[in-house]
């Protein structure tokens, strides 16, 4: 067996389709294309989905861009404030009684991942500690339980 004997499996293959040949090739006239419409004219406009309801009818009307909104009419959070969310259980937890908690302090101590964000404590656990807390935003009920316990609650 030699390399020149290799050839594809019978039916494998096929002959190309030579259209606009002539009617006796039986692609010739219209070439497969059919009569008229935007299929023979070889383009079919923007957006068109071949007669499905496009994307731009299916979705909303738009509305006018606000802050915060995108067109179309949804609110996207774009210019929302994400901040590291901590609790004051963990902190009674990490601290001792007196120290002095602030971002740097928190992420030294596992509590959040990056300290590209601003800091926010929330009221999810009970402080029994005297913390002097520092960070850029606290929840009402955390407030007053620093302050219950002894504690300062400073907004940097």
């Amino acid at each position: 067996m030699n390399l020149s004997d290799l050839s594809p499996a019978g039916g494998a293959t096929h002959r190309r389709k030579r259209i606009g040949r002539g009617v006796g090739s039986g692609h010739g006239k219209t070439s497969t294309h059919g009569h008229k419409g935007d299929k023979a004219r070889g383009t079919v406009r923007p957006g068109f989905e071949g007669g499905q309801t496009p994307l731009h009818r299916r979705l909303p009307k738009q509305r006018g861009l606000g802050v915060g909104l995108t067109a179309r009419g949804f609110n996207t959070g774009r210019y929302k404030t994400h901040y590291n969310i901590v609790n004051l259980g963990d902190l009674a937890a990490r601290f001792e009684d007196g120290a002095t908690v602030d971002p740097d302090t928190v992420l030294a101590a596992g509590l959040t991942r990056s300290n590209g964000l601003p800091l926010k404590v929330l009221n999810d656990g009970t402080l029994d500690k005297k913390l002097n807390i520092r960070a850029h935003k606290f929840s009402g009920n955390a407030q007053a339980a620093i302050e219950a316990a002894g504690g300062t609650a400073e907004v940097i």
